[in-house]
């Protein structure tokens, strides 16, 4: 038995070495080409900025590069080892299929714990840095100061969150008006936006189009929509923190938590409000719960997604070992085909979790588990059968 373990474990992990070279490579390959190859030819980065570039982007790629290593692996292994009939064998000397392969999902579960390491710490520290070295090279005014992906806080009253910032077309706005003592706090959320910076004014003027807002004041609560909301903001140094504060799609576990405390001190639901009926009470919490739950959603998915993916290699792993057996193929190129159409439906739920990050109402944190429960249930039930012979 033993024999037969390390024998597995050593196939499975020189495997995993090689794919993880080839899906690295590939995508760098794809990051360099778009990115940082334009600067290279234009004479505007060297060969040192572009070998900087690269090793600060591998860390970053290893996060979807570790699961279809995993998955890719396994696939090869067990498909090859059915293929020569070594599973026959070993059934024939008494061995379970499920005892067999311990050192396999033990070996998964040592990569779950690298892979957290890697998409809560060091991947996204890395691609921060990468963002940061090409910035010093390309800086564009109007992409500091209404970055996409993040929330701003620098222009006095409003916290601004912008999906896609396509210059001067901005997607997915998100404003929250503070209270000011005047005027209560108001959320604004439009699907499409325009801007325009006024270096003469030293301002930058917004336009939010198809926009709904919900504004609470006093006992009032006022909702509009379908309209063209117009907002002017004084134009901030590009050095300012807000500037070099990362997207919170590029946060480390650690900093999402701290900017979801943040927002969620900035958001105060008051518990009572004076001169209200219960019912109006009520109402206006229910109002505010609600703002307060679509200007964290973004932060809230991020958080779970980075969570989310570390499990990822367990899963691959659970559903590659039984179909790699069923495949009963040593060819290497119907394994990778295979692997790939696998990632696809996992990364699709990635997308569409993504997509929803905005829409609280259709739990996009929650969205990203699905993948992982389903790869692990349909992984489970396949392992079951094949260790039965079925």
């Amino acid at each position: 038995m033993k024999t037969l373990h390390k024998y597995l474990t050593r196939q499975v992990v020189a495997s995993l070495l090689l794919t993880v070279a080839v899906f690295t490579f590939v995508l760098l390959l794809g990051n360099v080409l778009k990115e940082v190859l334009d600067l290279l030819v234009k004479r505007q980065a060297g060969l040192g900025l572009v070998v900087q570039a690269i090793g600060l982007l591998i860390p970053w790629v290893w996060v979807f590069a570790l699961p279809m290593a995993m998955l890719t692996a396994t696939l090869l292994v067990f498909g090859r080892f059915s293929a020569d009939q070594e599973l026959t064998a070993a059934r024939a000397s008494g061995i379970s299929l499920l005892s067999l392969i311990t050192p396999v999902l033990l070996l998964s579960l040592a990569l779950c714990a690298a892979s957290a390491l890697v998409n809560m710490e060091f991947g996204p520290r890395c691609r921060v840095a990468y963002k940061g070295l090409l910035d010093k090279v390309k800086v564009e005014l109007a992409s500091a100061q209404l970055p996409e992906g993040r929330f701003i806080t620098d222009f006095q009253g409003y916290i601004f969150y912008v999906g896609k910032n396509r210059k001067p077309n901005l997607e997915d706005i998100i404003v929250f008006q503070l209270d000011d003592g005047t005027n209560g706090a108001m959320t604004i959320h439009a699907p499409r936006g325009r801007f325009e910076v006024d270096p003469a004014r030293n301002q930058i003027r917004v336009q939010l189009f198809d926009a709904t807002s919900v504004r609470v004041q006093g006992d009032q609560v006022v909702m509009g929509s379908g309209g063209i909301v117009p907002l002017t903001f004084g134009l901030n140094p590009t050095t300012t923190k807000e500037a070099s504060k990362p997207d919170i799609s590029d946060m480390t576990f650690t900093q999402l938590n701290d900017e979801l405390r943040d927002l969620e001190g900035r958001i105060n639901l008051p518990l009572r409000v004076r001169g209200l009926t219960p019912e109006k009470q009520q109402e206006l919490r229910r109002e505010l719960e609600q703002q307060h739950t679509d200007f964290t959603s973004p932060i809230r998915y991020y958080i779970h997604r980075q969570v989310a993916f570390s499990f990822a290699c367990f899963g691959f792993t659970l559903v590659g070992i039984p179909l790699g057996i069923r495949m009963h193929r040593r060819e290497t190129n119907v394994g990778v085909a295979l692997a790939l159409v696998l990632v696809l439906i996992y990364y699709s739920f990635i997308l569409v979790g993504q997509s929803l990050a905005t829409r609280p109402e259709f739990a996009p944190h929650l969205i990203v588990w699905l993948p992982n429960f389903i790869f692990q249930a349909a992984g489970a039930v396949l392992l079951w059968r094949a260790n039965r012979g079925m």
